[in-house]
């Protein structure tokens, strides 16, 4: 659904360091049996092998319409070929009858396939599309500090159900704030990992860091990601079920006697999310978009589609151009399977055409806008925008940091190495403005 798209284009701009070893054959056989379940239509097998957190992210029946898709558009697999190890990934030449791909495939411990992610195939180092078909996010330990407490929270809506973790301060006397952390694009979950194959802990490390400042926070998975269910098909899906979800948790914050007020933070696409739930509630102290769009998602993604294959570009501008016109697109290349496949684009046209720009116009809060100048993703002047259309907000360019709240280079490689290293904090001049914004704020 949408809330990939920027990730997954994170992706597709990416460049991958490699090392080349000898096939392992747990892996010869894992990838046997996925090219034989795959040519004769067996996804009940297929996901049979899988680990856990990869059924809970690609359920049986999106099994069964990945399968179908990949066989319609590039039918049979013919051959399959080990190239190298790509960290903890087989990497592996794949012909199919119509395309040839590059298929990574990671294996746990028990030989479950928890990670496997298709990508277009060059014969050089890949320098272009990177767009991955599925992936487990793997799991983050909880937060050790002895003067924090982590619980969990749930929470049940009409599609589902969602799931958390709230973090306070151990010996907090009286009442405190609290900061509702929205997840940005692509399967990202409380932590702000993603089954696309990036973790960072990044939203572990920033409820860390308010909570030692005294501000409890609570970070939740998004409806079909990590434990977070939902009944909802994802044809069926749309933004504003995002914005729903935000809305329903801002409602149980603020009924909970132990906050003295909330605030809202929207990383990414959660800013915007962030924005329209806070447009709709009521009672809330201030908004702090982080690496928020202040563009439509149409011009970022096309911005961002200029590092990719011209013709993978050109596909999906058409995609979009459709989109635009109320019409999906029933076939679509491959390597833009995550990012706009039929399934996805009902959730691509609802959100298409929302402006951030002109939905924090709107909010009647205390803004806060978080930007780093060495984000791949989200530039600068997305903030400028945000805040020429709030004039009254605040704006914080904080130096170094990328799109995943880390201190990184402006290297593509350096600043993509950071997305797949939890060692590293967040960028301590990002809890020090959130911290700041809070202080000031009237209690409601």
């Amino acid at each position: 659904m949408m809330r990939r798209v920027l990730l997954c284009l994170m992706f597709v701009v990416s460049v991958l360091s490699v090392f080349a070893q000898t096939e392992k054959p747990n892996y010869a056989t894992a990838i046997g049996k996925l090219k034989k379940y795959y040519n004769n239509s067996l996804p009940d097998s297929l996901f049979a092998m899988f680990a856990p957190a990869v059924k809970t992210s690609l359920p049986l029946d999106k099994t069964k319409e990945l399968i179908s898709s990949m066989h319609a558009q590039i039918g049979n697999l013919k051959q399959t070929t080990f190239a190298k190890y790509m960290s903890t990934a087989g990497v592996y030449k794949a012909e199919y009858e119509n395309a040839t791909l590059f298929i990574n495939l990671s294996l746990n411990g028990y030989n479950q396939i928890d990670g496997l992610y298709f990508r277009e195939y060059k014969e050089e180092k890949p320098t272009g599309a990177n767009v991955p078909a599925l992936i487990a996010a793997p799991s983050s330990p909880a937060i050790s500090d002895p003067s924090l407490t982590e619980s969990p929270f749930t929470l049940k809506t009409l599609a589902g159900t969602l799931s958390g973790t709230l973090t306070t301060p151990k010996n907090a006397t009286g009442k405190i704030p609290v900061v509702l952390i929205i997840a940005g694009s692509g399967p990202t979950d409380r932590n702000c990992n993603s089954s696309l194959g990036s973790k960072t802990d990044a939203f572990k490390y920033l409820a860390e860091g308010l909570g030692k400042a005294g501000i409890a926070s609570l970070r939740y998975d998004k409806r079909g990601v990590g434990q977070s269910t939902t009944s909802q098909k994802e044809k069926d899906t749309k933004f504003s079920d995002m914005s729903d979800d935000a809305g329903s948790v801002i409602v149980k914050l603020q009924e909970d006697d132990r906050f003295s007020k909330v605030i809202v933070l929207g990383h990414s696409e959660g800013s915007l999310v962030g924005m329209i739930a806070c447009y709709s509630a009521e009672n809330l102290a201030g908004f702090i978009s982080v690496a928020g769009p202040g563009r439509t998602a149409d011009v970022i993604i096309a911005e961002q589609m200029k590092s990719a294959p011209p013709s993978v570009a050109m596909e999906f501008k058409t995609i979009v151009d459709s989109l635009k016109k109320g019409k999906t697109t029933p076939k679509v290349d491959p390597a833009l399977y995550a990012l706009a496949r039929p399934s996805v684009q009902p959730y691509l046209m609802s959100a298409i055409f929302i402006d951030p720009a002109r939905v924090i116009k709107k909010i009647k809060l205390p803004v806060l806008i978080i930007q780093g100048n060495n984000d791949m993703q989200v530039s600068v002047l997305d903030a400028e925008l945000l805040k020429k259309a709030k004039s009254e907000a605040t704006l914080k360019i904080i130096d170094g940091m990328n799109h995943v709240l880390k201190q990184a280079p402006t290297d593509r490689a350096g600043n993509m190495a950071t997305y797949n290293d939890p060692s590293l904090p967040v960028k301590p001049e990002l809890i020090t403005a959130i911290v700041d914004f809070i202080k000031g704020l009237k209690s409601k």
